[in-house]
């Protein structure tokens, strides 16, 4: 594979551009892979409700994803130690192919296990992508580098579920296979061409007892802390959106899913794009910029819940809800990034995406509870008293997290 100036340059140095030509591949394989769970997230719940499943067996059945996520990141840090990203990236690849074929052949009985199964490829990915992040490009570029992964990583929010629910309207298997079969085939010919390090600075077997340790040490680091439970929140409202917000819009014909997740998704990608350099990486908290995206997700939720009144108006929660969702989540991992030690610093970037993964979890299975026993109005406010609570923590914690900035989390006790 040739490489432009930039990687010339950046292989004289030991890094990388974060727009070279060898980070593009990086960009099209987690578009690409996410590409599949954002078809997923439409058409599953459709199906699933089409055949009969209640509100609170989709809920769990959608959440089964991040749950498994959240149960293995840890492991999927500790095994980029042992074996390197490259080796993991060829395994879960694989692993994320034939995931994709089953769903084809699959009733919907399965789709439970088979959200899990997901759910573990997307684990290790999202480890493995973010390690190669970090080990390849200089300090002052990882919040840039973080951010276009995870705007790559909502681009197909902008384009497939649009696709998606044509597919589902159009009531031809014949184009959900071939979408299936396309998104295993591509992703497992482009993740050859990724140039992902072998080794990473976390060099090591990362022990049963050592992960305990680094869990128990959470509580010793307000940063840590915080953020593990600001994205708890947040990512608890960002899941309960994706899961039930197609069935909401369908069942009330009042306004459109497609079109609420398309503008949604371009908001995401603009904001991922254009405000990529404004994401601090330099290990520094800014309290207003979290507490205006958590301000920002709660209007989101709360125009839904207002969906009958407003009508169309409804589309300005997809701004509010596609700014938080844009920020949120390079914002906090980036800052984690400098502030935890790099000879353990995987495995706790792990259990703090475990929160958001938990926090995506809760959103399908709580909420398809809450939304069963009383409405969707009432679960979208419920969301919108989270996203406050949120807020609420960062101002109450302002100081000592301002205080914090650059504090080093120590796992040696």
């Amino acid at each position: 594979m040739g490489t432009n100036y930039l990687d010339a340059y950046a292989n004289n140095h030991g890094k990388l551009n974060p727009v070279s030509f060898s980070f593009i591949w990086f960009y099209i394989l987690a578009f690409l892979f996410f590409a599949a769970n954002s078809a997923l997230t439409i058409i599953l719940p459709l199906r699933s409700e089409a055949a009969g499943l209640s509100q609170a067996e989709i809920g769990l059945m959608m959440g089964a994803y991040m749950f498994t996520c959240m149960l293995l990141r840890p492991l999927a840090a500790q095994l980029l130690g042992k074996h390197g990203p490259l080796r993991v990236m060829q395994w879960l690849l694989l692993l994320h192919a034939v995931t994709l074929v089953l769903f084809m052949i699959s009733d919907v009985e399965a789709y439970l296990w088979l959200r899990a199964l997901q759910g573990v490829a997307t684990a290790f990915f999202s480890m493995t992508m973010q390690a190669g992040i970090v080990e390849k490009l200089e300090d002052k570029d990882r919040a840039q580098g973080l951010s276009m992964y995870t705007l790559f990583t909502m681009v197909p929010s902008l384009i497939v579920p649009i696709l998606a629910i044509q597919i589902w309207e159009s009531a031809r298997e014949i184009w959900f296979t071939v979408l299936m079969i396309g998104l295993a085939a591509l992703p497992l010919l482009i993740g050859y061409r990724v140039d992902l390090p072998r080794r990473t600075v976390q060099n090591q077997s990362y022990t049963l007892r050592d992960m305990i340790r680094s869990f128990r040490g959470i509580w010793r680091s307000t940063p840590l802390l915080i953020s593990s439970a600001v994205m708890l929140f947040a990512s608890c409202v960002f899941g309960a959106t994706a899961t039930f917000l197609p069935l909401y819009m369908v069942s009330t014909g009042l306004a459109s899913a497609g079109v609420f997740l398309t503008i949604q998704g371009l908001v995401v990608i603009l904001c991922r794009f254009v405000l990529r350099k404004k994401i601090p990486s330099d290990g520094s908290w800014n309290t207003w910029l979290i507490a205006g995206l958590l301000l920002c997700a709660a209007l989101g939720t709360q125009m839904l819940a207002l969906l009958e009144f407003i009508g169309p108006l409804v589309y300005l929660s997809a701004v509010f809800s596609g700014f938080a969702l844009a920020l949120m989540y390079p914002t906090l991992t980036t800052y984690l990034s400098f502030v935890l030690p790099a000879d353990s610093r995987y495995v706790l970037m792990g259990m703090f995406m475990s929160s958001y993964d938990l926090g995506f979890s809760l959103g399908g299975l709580a909420m398809g509870l809450i939304v069963q026993n009383s409405s969707y109005s009432t679960m979208f406010t419920i969301c919108t008293l989270l996203s406050v609570v949120a807020m609420m923590l960062v101002v109450i914690f302002r100081k000592r997290m301002e205080s914090g900035n650059g504090e080093r989390l120590s796992t040696a006790n």
